[in-house]
């Protein structure tokens, strides 16, 4: 043993000098998070980083699990295949991160200590599946190299009847919180009204204590690479009717005197104290939230965006800019689910550069929420019948930087593909794989570059085997993933070779021990190849490149 950690000290003091002299073009980060490629040509098309994913919802079994596998023979087979066909459409898709929605209405897809099993996997609330579903959905992404964003709903309780339990605290699983707390929940609209659910209500402290004690879990527990909120908070408006949250106001106002302003402090400090209590437990796990596409119009704050639709500041409390500005997230998915042009309430066109300058001077990186269930659906209006919409979204994109990716809704709309939409948006800006974008401002150590010990051809195609060495030694950081670039013929790539993804073949998870291998199934017979590796830690740091490795016949 003693000779082992010799050898390995000595590495690391042979290799460290070679981390500056050989960091590639893209692997020195700018302020905001994105490659510095200023001084290479790049193509837009091509990006080396950048985010892709789609959200999988669970609640009312929208896209995961189906209805249909709650019934099935063997339910828990049925809902694993259904899992990891969304998997394999996001591989083809070339995305690289998954947003799944773990905690639809105060319950979970996990085990949880503190609030009963999901309805959504087996029909009947509070019931035990017999299965860890969220130790299978990290490990079944992390083997595809997808990140996974465990994506909660903070205060919604309960759905609307006949389906949900509406405002019916007795419908609850057995158990269930809300109906040992009842002061902690009120029903909005009216329990009479029709839509009535429940909510915790956001004004009681022991509510914002228990919520995010109840997320926690799951973030200390398992593998998750990213927390995601999406734009509920207080309940979106219906009709004359108001939040029955007198009573908490005048209990819990903190010196507030205005109300709207006390709600929105009541939200500030969920995401500011979650945000704390995710970087306390795991500093690498990324805090994002996906809130409704308009922050306040200009005609009622100057600071806001050219529209006239619905503002999230006045409506659901929620003020996005202040959560940008103050950096307590680490991106920010605005749905911006409307079309470019002659939209005045709220066009893409507008929009976009208005977020775009929301986030230029911090570290809160933004991506953009992308309405794929609109393309092709009469309802929506002509604008959504050309299959081009899309596409123009994520080219409208590329003229600002700060844009650094897209999340799609949702994962059964992405594969239905209706018009022929995703496909023609992934052949124009998803042809090769991206890296996420990197976010320096969260802890890292250094990576040495991989070594490359074997490029041969097997009957399947080319093996390449490398090794990381002094893998999470001393005070380098460990791999958590490779990206392999490959380049016709016998060269020596140059500097700027892996400024964008032209080059990159793919991305693969670290798999346990010393030696890693992937084979290229797509390399021609015959074809002279060079190839290079480079190791990747958790948050998508990047490693110099390795040494090339030549295929010469």
């Amino acid at each position: 043993m003693k000779a082992t950690r010799l050898g390995a000290a000595g590495l690391v003091a042979a290799l460290l000098g070679t981390l500056a002299a050989a960091t590639p073009a893209s692997a020195a980060p700018d302020p905001a998070g994105a490659p510095t490629t200023a001084t290479c040509a790049t193509d837009p098309a091509t990006p080396k980083r950048q985010f892709r994913a789609m959200w999988i919802s669970s609640v009312v079994n929208i896209d995961w699990p189906s209805k249909a596998s709650q019934t099935s023979p063997d339910r828990i087979a049925a809902q694993q295949a259904e899992y990891r066909g969304l998997l394999d459409l996001a591989e083809r898709l070339h995305h690289n991160a998954v947003v799944v929605q773990v905690r639809p209405t105060a319950d979970a897809l996990w085990p949880s200590p503190h609030e009963p099993w999901s309805e959504y996997l087996t029909g009947v609330r509070g019931q035990d599946p017999g299965w860890d579903p969220l130790a299978f959905l990290v490990e079944e992404s992390h083997r595809r190299n997808l990140e996974f964003h465990a994506w909660f709903n903070p205060y919604r309780v309960s759905m609307p009847a006949p389906g949900g339990a509406g405002a019916d605290l007795d419908l609850l699983a057995p158990g269930h919180p809300a109906r040992q707390h009842p002061d902690w929940t009120f029903a909005y609209p009216p329990a009479e009204v029709a839509g009535s659910r429940l909510y915790y209500n956001p004004g009681i402290p022991e509510v914002r204590e228990f919520v995010q004690t109840a997320m926690m879990d799951a973030v200390s527990r398992y593998d998750i690479d990213g927390v995601h909120f999406d734009d509920y908070f207080y309940p979106y408006p219906s009709g004359t009717h108001q939040v029955p949250d007198d009573a908490t106001f005048a209990a819990y106002n903190r010196g507030f005197t205005d109300r709207a302003d006390w709600r929105r402090d009541n939200i500030n400090l969920l995401i500011q104290e979650m945000n704390g209590r995710i970087k306390a437990a795991k500093p690498w796990v990324k805090f994002g939230v996906s809130p409704f596409g308009i922050w306040r119009n200009a005609s009622a704050d100057p600071l806001g965006s050219d529209t006239t639709g619905s503002q999230s500041y006045d409506i659901i409390s929620a003020d996005t800019r202040t959560w940008v500005k103050q950096e307590w997230i680490d991106y920010i998915v605005p749905q911006l689910y409307w079309y470019i042009g002659q939209y005045p309430a709220a066009d893409y066109a507008r929009l976009v550069p208005w977020w775009a300058e929301t986030v230029r001077g911090t570290r809160v990186q933004l991506y953009i929420g992308q309405a794929d269930y609109k393309s092709g659906e009469p309802a929506y209006g002509p604008f959504w019948q050309n299959p081009r919409e899309l596409s123009d979204h994520l080219t409208l994109n590329r003229a600002y930087p700060e844009v650094q990716g897209n999340v799609h809704f949702s994962a059964v709309q992405v594969r239905a593909n209706r018009l022929g939409a995703t496909d023609i948006y992934a052949a124009e800006h998803y042809s090769r794989p991206a890296l996420v974008p990197a976010m320096p401002h969260l802890p890292a150590k250094p990576l040495l570059f991989p070594v490359v010990t074997r490029a041969e051809r097997e009957a399947d195609g080319v093996r390449l085997t490398w090794r990381q060495p002094a893998d999470g030694v001393g005070p380098l950081g460990t791999a958590t993933s490779y990206a392999i670039y490959r380049f016709d013929g016998a060269t020596v790539p140059g500097r700027c070779a892996g400024a964008d993804a032209a080059h990159l073949v793919d991305t693969v998870r670290a798999t346990p021990g010393r030696q890693q291998s992937w084979v290229d199934t797509s390399a021609e017979p015959g074809q002279r190849y060079t190839y290079q590796v480079t190791a990747l830690d958790r948050l998508a740091n990047e490693s110099p490149v390795s040494p090339p490795a030549f295929v010469l016949r």
